[in-house]
């Protein structure tokens, strides 16, 4: 099992295996991600998400490059992790940061195992930390809303100061990297109160966030847009599963 636990050490590995910049290299023409979504090392429970997740769509969006390193921040099983390794390619590296409370054994490991290319970080959120300069991007997927979480439950403060993880992201991408972040559309309000009792957020504090950590916002995408989702349940209701109505937003550090 390709498997690091780390603290402090996350940030030295990272380093230690990021690649040099890919800047001059195009996006993954959409061969690549029929190629990747058809790949056979995709596990039956990957596929039957696609129709509710539309990676196709969502891969085209975030514009990930052949030869790129990109850290999928809380890739819970890895079923972006797996479709961003084919598209980087061989010659690019994903980087899947799992949160072992949200780990399923022989999800993540089966995907590192099958790409060798990825490799996998599990640590707890307070001490994912990424090192400066290693990374072209960062995805993620239903996970921004996990930044605002309290440390108990009821309490309207994050467990982690938000800008101190933004502002590590800064730092962790060279000029130009991007950040992809999809998420559950949440109503307006106390953020922490809002991801701890709806597991979503506003995409409007997304925004505000990323804006004062100095990233630019580089495109919006509608594709995973529902118009009947009221905002005002909890993701996990059996009703609302995998209906949400979720926001696309690509970010970009300034060269």
């Amino acid at each position: 099992m390709r498997r690091h636990r780390f603290l402090a050490s996350l940030a030295l590995g990272i380093a230690l295996a990021a690649t040099g910049a890919h800047a001059a290299a195009a996006p993954a023409a959409p061969a690549a991600i029929t190629k990747a979504l058809a790949d056979p090392a995709r596990s039956a429970a990957n596929r039957a998400l696609d129709e509710s997740r539309k990676p196709a769509e969502v891969l085209a969006f975030a514009g990930f490059k052949p030869g790129q390193v990109v850290a999928d921040w809380g890739a819970g099983g890895g079923y972006y992790s797996e479709l961003i390794a084919d598209v980087v390619g061989p010659k690019g590296r994903v980087y899947a940061l799992a949160n072992p409370a949200y780990l399923k054994p022989g999800t993540l490991d089966a995907v590192a195992k099958a790409h060798a290319n990825v490799l996998m970080l599990v640590t707890p959120p307070s001490a994912m930390t990424l090192a400066p300069g290693s990374l072209d991007a960062i995805f993620a997927h239903l996970e921004f809303h996990d930044l605002y979480l309290p440390a108990a439950h009821g309490s309207a403060t994050p467990a982690r100061p938000v800008a101190a993880t933004l502002a590590n992201w800064f730092a962790a991408l060279r000029p130009g990297g991007t950040v992809v972040i999809v998420d559950h559309v949440g109503p307006a309000g106390a953020p922490a109160t809002v991801a701890d009792t709806l597991h979503r957020i506003d995409p409007a504090q997304v925004k505000a966030d990323m804006l004062a950590a100095g990233f630019v916002l580089d495109a919006e995408s509608s594709v995973l847009q529902r118009n009947d989702d009221p905002h005002t349940a909890i993701v996990f209701d059996p009703a609302l599963r995998g209906k949400t109505d979720r926001f696309a937003l690509r970010f970009r550090r300034p060269a």
